[in-house]
């Protein structure tokens, strides 16, 4: 089940860079992920807000982890996410952002002293091969130049606050229904991005109402936010964050199939290097950790 989980929010996910890419035109980053979140909120204060007020007192307890939580997860992550997708493909997004799993087992050792064994650590080199042959369009020269597309920079540090957040689920309170927690993060990420969005407002940039914004915002909200984060959650706490993090090497695949088949994007003889580079490289890191 946990497997499950973790496919299909990848799925999810790979629908949400897709789907952002192609309304970027008429939806601005912070308009699409306030209405993202706004409507998501809705919809968990329906099922989880009586969850949150019997939980309060745990809650409260924890206010800083979930604070944190929300901060990272919600506001910051898909900021970023949105932001990018001004500047860069749906494909090179989740590329980039497949170097999540890396990220989650450095970030493992640093905080809690998880040991990397020599397979790991040729791993971490590997996938990271990957991730500068997409940043840099397979010119590794104008890595010396620091030519970076601006998108692919911002996926790579949503990707790496993704994985603090994937990270800190370790810190999870026990008997804090996930529901209570989906709701908290969600408000505590909602009232983060209201001043964002309307600094956003401010600048000129305002929000088209039309069919496919609103079909958008409903994707992303149902989809990409509320079953998704439950999904990952789940299946976080069951396996670890170590061991859900390299389904997100999936994202590529999927991601790349929906921004061929909607989106007109091509397929190049460089994403296909990196790929193998990013799935032979997170093969080699979380090899040891499944066995274990």
């Amino acid at each position: 089940m946990p497997y499950l989980l973790l496919v299909l929010t990848t799925l999810f996910w790979s629908g949400n860079f897709v789907i952002s890419r192609g309304m970027h035109a008429s939806m601005p980053p912070m308009a699409l992920s306030f209405w993202r979140w706004a409507l998501a909120f809705l919809i968990l204060a329906f099922f989880g807000m009586r969850h949150l007020r019997a939980d309060k007192k745990l809650a409260l307890q924890h206010k800083k982890f979930l604070i944190i939580q929300g901060l990272l997860g919600v506001t910051g992550f898909n900021s970023l996410i949105y932001l990018a997708m001004q500047t860069t493909t749906a494909i090179n997004a989740a590329l980039v952002n497949s170097c999540t799993p890396i990220i989650i087992v450095l970030i493992s050792w640093a905080r809690f002293k998880d040991r990397l064994s020599l397979r790991q650590c040729l791993g971490v080199a590997i996938s990271l091969c990957g991730v500068l042959l997409i940043i840099s369009r397979g010119d590794l020269s104008s890595l010396l130049q620091l030519q970076f597309n601006s998108g692919d920079i911002l996926v790579f540090l949503a990707a790496c606050l993704w994985a603090f957040y994937s990270v800190n689920l370790k810190k999870y309170p026990s008997g804090l229904h996930p529901l209570a927690y989906q709701t908290a993060i969600a408000m505590v990420g909602l009232t983060a991005l209201l001043p964002l969005y309307l600094l956003e407002i401010a600048s000129g940039k305002t929000l088209l109402v039309t069919p496919g914004s609103v079909v958008t915002i409903i994707y992303v909200a149902v989809f990409a936010s509320v079953l998704a984060f439950i999904f990952w959650n789940r299946a976080v706490s069951m396996l670890g964050a170590n061991i859900a993090g390299p389904f997100i090497h999936l994202m590529p695949a999927f991601s790349t199939i929906l921004a061929v088949f909607f989106l007109g994007e091509t397929l190049t003889q460089n994403h296909l290097m990196a790929i193998l580079l990013i799935f032979g490289g997170i093969f080699m890191t979380t090899f040891r950790v499944r066995r274990k």
